[in-house]
């Protein structure tokens, strides 16, 4: 039974009045100021027919929230679905980096067919979708086989929840492919899934070498590869403790100088963090000239980085976020891993993790725009248009919740929330992890 604190009038037209929405997120000419707007909006025949401010649609069009806050459906546009749900079978025995892609590395190879991959990313589906996730970036491992087993699964899911949750792909590989044949391989199956093409700026060779000289020869052969294609780019960078790791400058200048026309899009990048100020500074002037998105993680990193046994850590593992968007550069937060062994815990939540945000990264006093860093900010680095804001004649995809204001939204769990896809409110009632019991094993 769905747990959503109100539900909708029936019926393809009605209102619903009173309630405030992030000034930042709403295409309309609202009056007053200040983070929030108080506004009426009319939904008719699944779409947002009208936006208003409040009081100005009768009673009888649709119920008073009492200045409940509504929100676009959230955006996640770094996450890793084929991942999903594995922790009860192979957990990070470390809880670091190194641990996690041992860990998966095993399960991968010993249990990753085609419907273990489609059960697990399935759940994670329903999970986002119940939570109000209307668009979603997966990568996919994809060194070979694997790759030949997930992306077909991955198109069948876009298929199968099209009109629900926009589904794109992003591939993740070490750097070696890029070396190799098997890179242009892995190019032609990205392209035929209309995916972004992407690796980890390290090589599986050396795990250890946190800036290898091949970078510039491999990541040539990426860009490359992408440009034949008609392919953007998604890469993991400098996912590091160690501020040794300073590939994400190199990636930059090398795309200016190949005048590389896609979109490029970085996650983690946390290594950026522990640099000085003047090499910060020259590495945000790099992606600026280069158009690089970012994307940050920050409670898989919270969770990764900085971890020895014993000892409490020294820093929050998140990346530059406030210097890059004063920068001028594009930024995001996403939810990346979901139980498995690159992080514990997690729930496809894409309002959890901006919570878990503001409180990490400090996106408070003020609260200012950063709301848009899960709704707007990633859609528009996704390409959706359609995404995550509160626009005349769009679809009617919002989640109302109960909370009045963010103090009230930062300070409790919103698990009660209601969640409205084409107008309808939805059964927000979670998938049961017992679904997947024969493939993970009970807790």
């Amino acid at each position: 039974m769905s747990v959503s604190f109100f539900k909708p009038p029936e019926g393809s037209s009605y209102a619903l009045r009173h309630v405030r929405a992030p000034r930042c997120l709403v295409a309309a000419d609202l009056p007053g100021s200040g983070d929030l707007a108080d506004l009426d909006i009319a939904m008719e025949s699944g779409r947002i027919a009208a936006i208003a401010p409040a009081g100005s649609l009768p009673p009888d069009a649709g119920p008073d929230l009492d200045r409940s806050m509504l929100l676009p459906g959230m955006v996640d546009c770094h996450t890793h679905l084929d991942k999903g749900h594995i922790w009860p079978r192979k957990p990070n025995a470390t809880g670091d980096g190194s641990g996690a892609a041992m860990a998966t590395a095993e399960d991968r190879s010993a249990r990753w067919n085609a419907e273990d991959v489609r059960r697990r990313m399935e759940f994670g589906l329903m999970t986002a979708y119940a939570k109000g996730v209307v668009a979603i970036r997966t990568h996919l491992d994809s060194l070979a086989p694997q790759a030949g087993i997930s992306y077909p699964v991955f198109k069948a899911l876009r298929e199968q929840w099209a009109g629900k949750i926009d589904l794109q792909v992003s591939s993740i590989a070490m750097l070696d492919v890029f070396l190799r044949d098997e890179g242009r391989e892995l190019a032609d199956i990205v392209a035929d899934a209309g995916g972004n093409l992407g690796t980890v700026t390290r090589l599986m060779s050396r795990p250890a070498d946190q800036n290898p000289a091949e970078l510039d020869e491999a990541m040539t052969n990426l860009f490359t590869l992408a440009s034949e294609r008609g392919l953007n780019v998604d890469l993991h960078v400098d996912e590091s403790s160690n501020p040794e790791a300073r590939t994400l400058i190199r990636v930059a200048r090398l795309a200016s100088r190949l005048k590389f026309k896609g979109r490029i899009l970085v996650g983690h990048c946390t290594a950026l963090a522990l640099q000085d100020d003047e090499f910060i500074r020259e590495t945000l002037d790099a992606c600026a000239d280069a158009g690089v998105d970012v994307v940050s993680l920050p409670m898989c990193n919270m969770y990764l980085q900085g971890r020895s046994a014993g000892r409490t850590p020294r820093w929050r593992g998140v990346t530059v976020l406030h210097e890059m968007k004063a920068h001028g550069l594009r930024v995001a937060i996403a939810g990346d891993n979901v139980r498995d062994p690159f992080y514990a815990y997690g729930d496809h939540d894409m309002l959890e993790t901006y919570i878990q945000a503001v409180r990490t990264l400090q996106f408070d006093h003020p609260i200012g725009d950063w709301i848009s860093a899960a709704t707007s900010w990633p859609a528009a680095i996704m390409g959706l248009d359609n995404r995550g804001s509160i626009r005349t004649g769009a679809a009617a995809d919002l989640i109302v919740l109960k909370a009045r204001n963010y103090s009230e939204m930062l300070s409790r769990s919103q698990f009660d929330r209601t969640v409205i896809r084409g107008g309808k409110a939805i059964d927000t009632t979670l998938p049961d992890y017992r679904l997947l019991d024969d493939l993970v094993g009970p807790a």
